[in-house]
């Protein structure tokens, strides 16, 4: 019991830390100390911290590297290309301040799905926002929300094929891919996108009502305004040409998953490197093969016309090291949690939250602990870390599909993720410069309470016929 009490003590001290702004690089190695501390392993400290906690960090770094790295370079490129400001542009002009609400999701969602970060698409369309906004006299307050159904929901979790990381995380643990259960994806995908535009233009007629319009904001120059001029021509480029490399990550990696690598024989692989299991890898081999396509298409398509093409691609190459190493310190926070003899009285609990419907529990497990870690892809990584093979052999003797697990997982984890400490709630409210007491209920809604109605229509429509 005293260990279990260590594990719950430490994971509130994360949480709060984390809200109080400490980076998690620092917290999470100290927080699995305090836990080893607390549950009188003391003798122990060290090698555990050698042997546990930097195995998996460095096997996370080794498994998923990549994905980060050329994520962020392809969302450099895209920006300082002029091409996602092309695509927003394109989608304002067709749709005008009176459809603001629908303008800025539709422009932040083409944009992720596309594979371009949350981040760059948060400093890009603000200031695409903030002028919609006041030209609709909608309340400022909601911009957040916004943004944040086109980037934080759907986009990341339930649409299939979608590049984002918390998509890829399951790979290796279940054998599958980024199109799993590609039906109930874009099902859950429709719900989310749905109710988040019903709540917030919902929000928009109340405000209305009460005469309370975009209101009086000190605004300065934004960082992306600032961006956007001294791209100057670079900020207009042909659609197709914007839109064409959105297209390569999804087609190229549609086609390297299901007509290339299922036709081909792999044994010879194998035969290299016998501990690789090409079934459970060329998921993530097809989503980096896609992403260095599209960047190298980027590139070559707008030779001559880069204004610093080796400071993009510096700036793009340093920007994954941090979502990275953050990322990865709580997966070895993770795995030095699962050490502990408290953990199997908490792995017991949550595995037995629903017995024999393991895609309950499943959600439950990823929802916790996206919360307590404000991190959609740290709580996932911890959860399949720890309790990945259990789900999958509970999958399995209940006749459930890899690919639902798949699904289900990736958009639980994207449901608790933003309660007030998420490092991105809080980074967008500050490009917005606006407070959590004016926005995050508007962004909870969107970001937590409708994505857990779509999660539950899929989990019930995945228990009744199955994945599709």
């Amino acid at each position: 019991m005293g260990s279990t009490l260590a594990i719950v003590v430490s994971l509130l001290l994360l949480m709060y830390l984390a809200y109080r702004g400490i980076t998690v690089l620092l917290l999470a190695p100290l927080m699995a100390a305090l836990a080893v501390l607390l549950s009188g392993d003391i003798f122990y400290f060290l090698p555990i911290y050698t042997e546990t906690f930097m195995s998996a960090l460095s096997g996370y770094v080794l498994q998923f590297l990549p994905i980060f790295l050329l994520g962020a370079l392809f969302g450099q490129l895209m920006a300082d290309s002029g091409a996602a400001n092309t695509i927003s542009r394109w989608i304002v002009e067709r749709l005008g301040h009176k459809h603001a609400i629908l303008t800025v999701v539709l422009a932040c969602s083409v944009l992720t799905y596309g594979g371009v970060s949350l981040f760059v698409v948060a400093f890009a369309i603000y200031p695409i926002a903030r002028s919609l906004f006041r030209a609709a006299d909608i309340p400022k307050r909601l911009i957040p929300a916004s943004i944040a159904l086109g980037s934080f929901t759907f986009t990341m979790t339930a649409m299939p094929g979608t590049p984002a990381i918390q998509n890829a995380i399951p790979i290796p643990y279940y054998g599958t891919n980024v199109f799993a259960a590609p039906g109930l994806g874009i099902i859950g995908g429709i719900i989310m996108l749905g109710g988040g535009l019903w709540w917030l233009l919902s929000r928009q007629a109340a405000a209305r009502l009460k005469g309370e319009g975009y209101g009086v904001h000190a605004e300065g120059v934004a960082a992306a305004d600032a961006a956007d001029e001294a791209r100057g021509p670079m900020s207009r480029m042909p659609l197709a040409l914007a839109v064409l490399p959105l297209l390569l990550v999804v087609g190229v990696n549609a086609l390297f998953t299901y007509a290339v690598f299922p036709n081909m024989d792999l044994s010879f692989v194998i035969e290299r490197f016998p501990k690789v299991a090409p079934e459970k890898m060329t998921g993530l081999w097809a989503l980096i093969v896609a992403l260095v396509v599209a960047c190298a298409t980027l590139v070559v398509s707008r030779l001559g016309r880069w204004i610093d093409l080796r400071e993009t691609v510096n700036k793009g190459v340093f920007g994954f090291m941090l979502p990275l190493f953050n990322t990865a310190s709580e997966v070895g926070y993770g795995a030095v949690i699962a050490g502990l003899a408290g953990f199997a009285i908490i792995r017991d609990a949550v595995l037995n939250v629903a017995p024999g419907n393991p895609l309950v529990s499943e959600a439950v497990a990823m929802n916790v602990l996206a919360g307590i870690t404000g991190s959609s892809s740290g709580g996932l990584s911890i959860a399949l870390q720890t309790l990945g093979a259990d789900y999958l052999r509970m999958a399995q003797e209940a006749g459930i599909s890899p690919e639902l697990m798949h699904r289900v997982a990736v958009m639980a984890a994207g449901g608790f993720d933003t309660l007030p400490h998420c490092g991105a709630i809080i980074t967008l409210l500050s490009i917005c410069s606006l407070t959590h007491r004016q926005s995050y209920m508007n962004i909870a809604a969107v970001t937590m309470g409708v994505p857990m109605v779509a999660l539950i229509a899929v989990i019930s429509l995945g228990t009744m016929f199955g994945s599709f």
